[in-house]
């Protein structure tokens, strides 16, 4: 059976940020594991981080334990004016003094942000967590650095470092490598942030259109994914390095 949580905030909220708008999220983990994705609903934003999986770091200091300590920062700097690449920065920057984390040697997460007011909506990529906008034409916001280095067997040499590809660890200026985006709220009807063990029904998988997750049940989505995986478990159709991965997506509606 799935586990995953579909959480609606509703339009009637007195919340002037949230008028008019409905807010969805789903979200599993792998079978057998505890995710490492995190997902943070704030009065007009959504944050979705997904942990670094590493297989040498203790529980206490895991990819899921720095996507939360990140999740929580960034809710509490955000604000209704800074770039956000400025936040995503400064967040780092704070988890590096409280917890003394070192560049190279720490654990890490991708992460996604989308913020909005009455007339415009924020977003922010980096890594492999894209955000996609829905409107009179599908607008995605990826981060492909990480993939278009995949077939360097040395693939970690290249993690924050120019060239390279940039995760959220515990090097400020991975926040300003980030790639973002600004839409008009009304050209936009609904906009969806997420990890790879969703995107991946897209990107690799084939199985749904960007549009599709606009209109499908989350739910649904991230079912059909795992049933897709289980019927690849030896890893022929789609080549990846393991068979399930953490799911969380959120969308947000500007139509309801």
């Amino acid at each position: 059976m799935s586990t995953y949580v579909d959480n609606r905030h509703p339009s009637t909220e007195v919340d002037k940020y949230r008028e008019g708008v409905k807010i969805e999220t789903a979200e599993q983990g792998a079978p057998g594991r505890v995710t490492e994705d995190r997902i943070r609903v704030l009065p007009n934003a959504v944050l979705v981080l997904d942990g670094v999986t590493s297989r040498t770091r203790p529980p206490d200091r895991n990819g899921g334990w720095y996507a939360s300590k990140l999740a929580d920062e960034l809710a509490r700097l955000l604000n209704d004016t800074d770039p956000l690449t400025d936040l995503l920065a400064q967040a780092i920057t704070n988890l590096v003094a409280e917890h003394d984390l070192v560049p190279g040697d720490s654990p890490s997460a991708t992460a996604s942000m989308v913020r909005w007011n009455a007339d415009t909506i924020d977003a922010l990529v980096l890594c492999d967590t894209p955000v996609v906008a829905f409107g009179q034409s599908t607008r995605v916001l990826e981060d492909t650095r990480l993939e278009d280095l995949r077939p360097d067997p040395d693939i970690l040499r290249w993690k924050n470092e120019p060239g390279g590809y940039w995760v959220a660890e515990a090097d400020p200026v991975a926040g300003r490598q980030a790639l973002t985006a600004t839409w008009r709220r009304d050209e936009t009807r609904s906009v969806i942030a997420l990890t790879d063990g969703v995107s991946c029904g897209v990107s690799e998988y084939g199985l749904f259109a960007w549009e599709d997750l606009e209109q499908l049940p989350l739910g649904e989505v991230l079912d059909r994914i795992r049933e897709a995986e289980r019927g690849d478990s030896e890893h022929r159709r789609w080549p990846r390095y393991k068979t399930h991965d953490d799911q969380a997506i959120a969308r947000i509606s500007f139509s309801a």
